[in-house]
């Protein structure tokens, strides 16, 4: 349901283009992993409508806030969405639950960033650095990870909360540019760290991927 929604609406705000390295048919294997760069509240809506044109529709990891939004918070829990208590006691349930997932063949898309990028700017930028959940993830299902990169979304919503608003009001007049690239699935090995620099690693090159489309000068230049 959420990604019916995300692909409906989000025409009405930006215009979309979608690419990948592999046959999607062949990378969405039952039982991934999707890890996706996290730069604006907007992404997920534009990552979770990419993917349905690819014929995919995961399960989110996300911030446990976003259950007590009326309307969002029903179709997350109505769509076996996890919420992510982050800073409590209940953190670790959220591993439960998405290694539970996983053993049934669904798909789960995962922030492993953690959180927004603290600019004003609308400009794009290469992933923050990872938090361990993905690899301690990896590393209890041995699940492959499908590395996603969007660019775009900073230029819907970015800043300020008065910025953020002003963006999402504009946007249907703007149609900015997004772009989202699928990068070749990776199967990660070793420690946590290892697991978690090989992981941003493939999620930096398929957001560069995407970035480039939309000829952000962080892609071209860095």
């Amino acid at each position: 349901m959420l990604s019916t929604i995300a692909d409906t609406l989000l025409p009405a705000f930006g215009r979309l283009s979608v690419t990948s390295d592999t046959d999607a048919g062949t990378a969405f294997r039952p039982g991934s992993i999707v890890a996706a760069n996290h730069t604006s509240l907007a992404d997920p809506a534009i990552v979770l409508a990419a993917l349905r044109r690819l014929g995919v529709e995961p399960v989110v990891m996300a911030a446990a806030g976003l259950w007590r939004v009326p309307v969002l918070g029903r179709a997350l829990a109505r769509g076996g969405h996890i919420p992510v208590y982050r800073g409590d006691r209940r953190a670790a349930s959220a591993l439960d639950t998405a290694a539970e997932a996983l053993g049934r063949g669904r798909l789960v898309l995962i922030y492993a960033e953690g959180g927004l990028p603290r600019r004003a700017d609308a400009a794009e930028a290469a992933p923050e650095a990872f938090r361990s959940g993905l690899a301690r993830l990896t590393e209890r299902t041995g699940a492959q990870v499908i590395p996603v990169g969007q660019a775009g979304a900073r230029r819907i919503t970015s800043g300020s909360v008065a910025k953020q608003l002003a963006g999402v009001a504009t946007a249907p007049l703007r149609r900015p540019g997004l772009h989202v690239h699928v990068g070749a699935p990776v199967h990660l090995t070793g420690d946590h760290q290892e697991r978690t620099t090989r992981a941003r690693t493939a999620v930096t090159r398929a957001w560069r991927t995407a970035a480039a489309h939309l000829h952000e000068p962080a892609a071209l230049t860095g």
